[in-house]
């Protein structure tokens, strides 16, 4: 997918679709690229995530845009999304090592290790979204978990797509993990900086997503497996 979803951000950025044009069908985009409608899909939903595209039911995925600016989940942009996380999440943490009771730390536990064991994607997303309502649950003030409750879908989209095009799934395990050390310790501290550096990790994939390092690759043909 990451592969499909390279070659036509290049193909836009490039100019080879303009804004206002439509992209080849779902089955030419198929057979030219030599990938399952599945694949190709998921590519199409990133590009639209990134802002390049739109899709109109019936009609086709058209060209809105010819670089990545911010991308959007669900109904926040991902620097907007950031910027609240940061105001919530790191003090919710701090508050939650100094607050948090046994029957929190068994629950955070015990999605830690469900999440560490999970093999498939979309479950792991859906636990991703119910460890921060957790850590907000810890902190025992119900408006910090109203907050997470009203982004949890936009999490749970930027959590898959950094998982799809980052490989965030193991690295935000450890993470994770370091979080609810601090919280069992009860270490405020510890807690503020796990989750800062949970953060700091998340915005610097995103940017490496929307802004690579650009190497040289063929123009023309299909993708590389």
């Amino acid at each position: 997918m990451e592969a499909v979803l390279t070659h036509l951000r290049r193909a836009i950025e490039r100019g080879d679709y303009a804004i206002g044009d439509k992209l080849p069908s779902e089955a030419e985009l198929c057979r030219s690229l030599e990938v399952s409608r599945p694949v190709l899909r998921e590519a199409l939903r990133a590009l639209q995530t990134m802002g390049l595209t739109v899709s109109r039911t019936g009609k086709g995925t058209f060209v809105v845009a010819s670089t990545v600016e911010d991308p959007t989940f669900g109904d926040y942009a991902a620097s907007d999304l950031l910027e609240v996380r940061r105001h919530v999440e790191i003090p919710v943490a701090g508050y939650a090592a100094l607050r948090r009771t046994p029957e929190n730390l068994d629950h955070l536990a015990h999605l830690l290790d469900r999440m560490e064991r999970e093999t498939d994607t979309t479950a792991w997303v859906a636990m991703d979204t119910l460890f921060h309502l957790a850590v907000a649950e810890a902190a025992q003030n119900p408006v910090f978990r109203r907050i997470i409750e009203e982004i949890r879908d936009a999490l749970a989209r930027q959590s898959a797509f950094l998982n799809d095009l980052g490989g965030r799934r193991e690295q935000s395990n450890r993470e994770h993990r370091a979080i609810v050390e601090a919280l069992v310790d009860g270490s405020q501290h510890d807690a503020v900086e796990a989750m800062a550096h949970h953060l700091d990790c998340v915005e610097t994939t995103l940017t490496d997503i929307v802004r690579p390092r650009r190497t040289d690759i063929p123009t023309e043909g299909r993708p590389e497996a």
